[in-house]
């Protein structure tokens, strides 16, 4: 069983993987390669000149990698309870995991599936959010939202980091404390 699943691999996906794996939690990333970042060209993203969108996810997943994320390349069909947290099935299989978290950009089809809150988006051409805290939890205990489909603006910049903030707080709530992670220069 996965400390944490997420669904969706772009900046709020890949953040939120990276900071999960890096912690020691048992990680893995379901993308079904629908993401609105790899048509993007940003010129915006801070500490970065400029990068194509494709090239920010392919890093990002290979930073999450680094740490001991796993990668299944598939689209999730189905997310249902379980005694000890969710089981999250696939085109070809299944996984199970304790916290789920919905990074899918602009799509929130799984809401209807699992039974999750939505509310009309406030960003152009987003049409459906999850509702959720200021954590990022939805109104289905275990299952969170980071990104465009948790009501947060569509940069990646901003995105990444709300998908950071997401799994700091999964983090914390599974060590039962608050995490904080930083590196220092040696």
């Amino acid at each position: 069983m996965y400390d944490v699943a997420i669904i969706g691999a772009g900046p709020a996906g890949g953040s939120a993987a990276i900071y999960t794996a890096k912690a020691g939690k048992k990680t893995v990333i379901i993308d079904s390669d629908q993401g609105v970042t790899k048509r993007a060209m940003l010129y915006n993203h801070y500490g970065v000149a400029e990068i194509t969108g494709p090239e920010l996810v392919k890093v990002g997943i290979e930073q999450a990698k680094k740490f001991g994320a796993e990668l299944i390349e598939a689209k999730v069909t189905n997310i249902t309870k379980t005694d000890d947290g969710f089981k999250l099935q696939y085109e070809n299989g299944e996984i199970e995991a304790k916290h789920v978290i919905l990074a899918t950009g602009f799509l929130t089809d799984l809401a209807e599936t699992v039974g999750l809150n939505t509310k009309p988006g406030t960003e152009p051409r987003v049409k459906t959010i999850f509702e959720v805290d200021a954590e990022g939890r939805t109104n289905v205990e275990g299952i969170w939202a980071a990104g465009t489909c948790a009501g947060v603006s569509v940069h990646t910049i901003i995105t990444a980091g709300d998908g950071a903030k997401v799994a700091i707080n999964i983090i914390s709530e599974l060590n039962g404390e608050r995490y904080v992670d930083h590196d220092v220069l040696k």
